[in-house]
């Protein structure tokens, strides 16, 4: 049973060896520990220093191209690399990595195939008010979407099965945490979560520059994500909303057209005829949305198929090297 934890980085020349010091190198019930780096473009010494503290992996971005890409090399890397089991987590030294054997462990015992660290974020003393609230209204948004109920949706603190690590095609390129956590719940993996700590500021979130483009960003992602996986009910309920809005006007003008004052109150037939014509367009592109979404669907598995064959085939050529 192989694990290697994953860390993204992005000039953490300073955070990462603190970082791979605190990550345990041996588990009960895993019989090796690798570690992985994900370089995106740093301009300091991030990659010199992996290496200096004895790294087992490095890839490198020539330049930068956003978390979710770091995030999304980095599962390919470890897959690639034979992980039975990976945990990503962050360059900044935010959480502990002596959690990780409680992160892994309901993989291990069978009981989630992607656990999701929970910060309690409550209890975090250098977490704002706001900060709080907003990370609590975005999982409560994420649950009603996504189905699967979590305390911290947004924590990248988080282990996969080598199998749910397959399934995972990211498509963002903001933040892979909402995406994840979405793709799971529409997939039907089992997804858990428990208690980790975490530890000082080391800096200020790149992620998170101002609170409107980080909420603007999240909505984004839920809800390409939303109307991606539910197309028809996405469209429904905004054509739904268009056809009410339209019927007003209808029902106006009808009641003056009874009483034989219509003619003053055509504006109100053409709004209404207008706004009605357009949802059932909504709702047309709804069923569209969906026959597409059964073909990605079809192609999705396909991928994964082939992730598979990919693998298998890697790991015969190692066995074969290492026998030789």
């Amino acid at each position: 049973m192989k694990l290697i934890v994953q860390i993204p980085c992005l000039n953490e020349e300073h955070s990462l060896p603190q970082t791979v010091r605190d990550i345990p190198r041996r588990i009960a019930g895993i019989d090796e520990v690798e570690i992985l780096i994900i370089d995106d473009g740093s301009t300091d010494r991030t990659v010199e220093v992996a290496r200096e503290i004895g790294v087992d992996h490095i890839v490198v971005h020539i330049n930068n191209k956003g978390l979710a890409a770091a995030f999304r090399s980095g599962l390919d890397a470890c897959l690639r690399l034979g992980a039975d089991i990976i945990v990503n987590t962050d360059g900044d030294n935010q959480y502990k990595g002596q959690d990780i054997p409680r992160l892994v462990a309901p993989i291990l015992a069978g009981r989630a195939e992607i656990v999701v660290g929970d910060r309690q974020t409550s209890k975090i003393p250098h977490f704002e008010l706001h900060k709080k609230i907003l990370q609590k209204f975005g999982s409560t948004i994420v649950r009603v979407l996504s189905g699967v109920d979590l305390p911290d949706a947004v924590s990248g603190f988080r282990a996969f099965s080598r199998d749910a690590a397959m399934q995972l095609n990211i498509l963002t390129h903001y933040s892979y945490t909402v995406e994840t956590v979405l793709q799971a719940g529409k997939r039907k993996i089992a997804v858990s979560s428990v208690h980790v700590g975490t530890n000082p500021k080391t800096r200020e979130s790149r992620l998170a520059k101002s609170i409107p483009s980080f909420v603007i960003n999240q909505l984004n992602t839920m809800t390409r994500m939303y109307a991606m996986h539910q197309p028809l009910r996405y469209f429904f309920v905004i054509s739904v909303i268009i056809m009410l809005t339209g019927a007003v006007p209808m029902v106006r003008f009808f009641s003056f057209y009874f009483r034989g004052l219509g003619g003053g109150h055509i504006q109100s037939l053409i709004l209404g005829s207008s706004l009605l014509v357009i949802g059932f367009q909504v709702m047309v592109l709804g069923f569209l949305g969906d026959v597409i979404s059964f073909n990605r669907r079809l192609i999705e598995d396909t991928l994964n198929r082939v992730k598979k064959i990919e693998i298998d085939y890697l790991e015969k050529l190692k066995k074969s090297d290492d026998s030789s």
